[in-house]
């Protein structure tokens, strides 16, 4: 095997600034293989930008995008608006080695396809070979279920589905308090990747469990009215920034018939956190990452007291939730977002791409056309 293989590691725009280099690609040795893990050699690969802490699984699930200024004034930071561009480690590959002191009995072999969950201490970017340090950070995928899906999952549907999970708790409490004739009303903010999945799963767990719940779509940008309808059975609501606040509180009232229940908002800003409470019903619930829930909860604090609302942080999943998705997925009961699939090399210009919502659904980098 040659010692030497490629490397894309992508920085936050809203971090390093338009005006520079955020995508960097260079040569790197191949990792060795860790005594309790394995090597996997990377076929697809979710376009995140890496997050600028010690630890992945515990802060990738958030947007890190700066001030709010930062998101907001610049159509070149569209795409952290509304999540279709976000921080996080999505790898989908086929295992290449597995190091000489892991369990034969542990359910993974050489050649398993496979998903590596975000653990602590990722790489600082994509390569096409990764030394995973502990077998258990790997999930087995079908050898049906394409790659490129497969990769979608373990950062940015993660997030999504522990979203979702964390909200039926909500949903349920809210649907006993307004009987068996009320509606719970749940409100998704955006139409990029990580909105999208929350969309599919939020009509999975809710809609398909006969709870009565009304689903909208509040969407950020023009281009997210066809992907929110292709979803089917929801109703969207523009967010047009350039109109005044009183004018698209009202409009998201009356498109949910009153106010919500429940807000899902993965690429919150000062502007949408304030609109999200004041569309909310007293004893509702907005979910939002948990660094941007750092960033917003002291400006926030009193004013979710004063409209008796809670701001609830979420964190990337677990290992056990992404299992549950991969059969999620694989079953067909959850269908995946649309998504393109881009050689590695043109990473700057899919970024780029990305940054200005050009692309709809999920980008996915491909590192190997073929797992030989």
């Amino acid at each position: 095997m040659n010692r030497v293989c490629k490397q894309v590691s992508i920085e936050s725009p809203a971090t390093v600034g338009m005006s520079k280099e955020y995508v960097f690609q260079y040569d790197v040795m191949v990792p060795d293989v860790p005594a309790l893990g394995a090597r996997v050699k990377v076929m697809c690969a979710g376009a995140c930008y890496r997050q600028r802490s010690a630890s992945v699984s515990s802060t990738s699930s958030t947007c890190s995008m700066g001030s709010d200024s930062g998101c907001t004034t610049s159509a070149s930071h569209r795409g952290l608006r509304d999540s279709s561009f976000y921080p996080g480690y999505e790898v989908a590959g086929v295992v290449e080695s597995i190091g000489e002191e892991v369990d034969p009995g542990c359910g993974i072999k050489v050649g398993d396809h496979v998903i590596v969950y975000p653990f602590d201490e990722c790489p600082p970017g994509y390569a096409e070979y990764m030394s995973v340090p502990e077998i258990h950070f790997l999930v087995k995928i079908p050898d049906e279920m394409s790659l490129s899906v497969a990769a979608m999952l373990p950062s940015g549907a993660l997030w999504a589905l522990n979203t979702v999970q964390k909200a039926e708790g909500v949903v349920r409490r809210i649907s006993e308090e307004k009987g068996p004739e009320g509606m719970c009303h749940i409100l998704v903010v955006g139409t990029g990747g990580l909105a999208l999945w929350a969309l599919r799963l939020a009509r999975y767990f809710f809609s398909e469990k006969q709870h009565r719940v009304h689903i909208a779509v509040a969407c950020l940008r023009d281009e997210g009215f066809c992907l929110a309808q292709e979803s089917g059975k929801v109703d969207v609501i523009q967010w047009n920034e350039e109109l005044y606040e009183r004018i698209l509180i009202e409009r998201t009232k009356d498109a949910c018939h009153g106010q919500v229940d429940v807000v899902i908002d993965f690429g919150t800003t000062s502007r949408s956190l304030n609109r999200s409470i004041q569309c909310l019903h007293k004893g509702g619930v907005v979910f939002l990452g948990h660094e941007t829930a750092d960033r917003l909860l002291p400006k926030f604090s009193r004013k979710a007291v004063e409209y008796g609302i809670t701001i609830e942080p979420v964190e990337t999943g677990t290992v056990e939730q992404l299992k549950e998705l991969v059969d999620l997925v694989h079953s067909g009961k959850v269908k995946p977002p649309p998504h393109s699939v881009f050689p590695a090399e043109e990473a700057s210009d899919v970024i780029n791409k990305l940054c200005k919502s050009e692309i709809p659904g999920r980008a996915i980098l491909q590192f190997h056309s073929s797992a030989q």
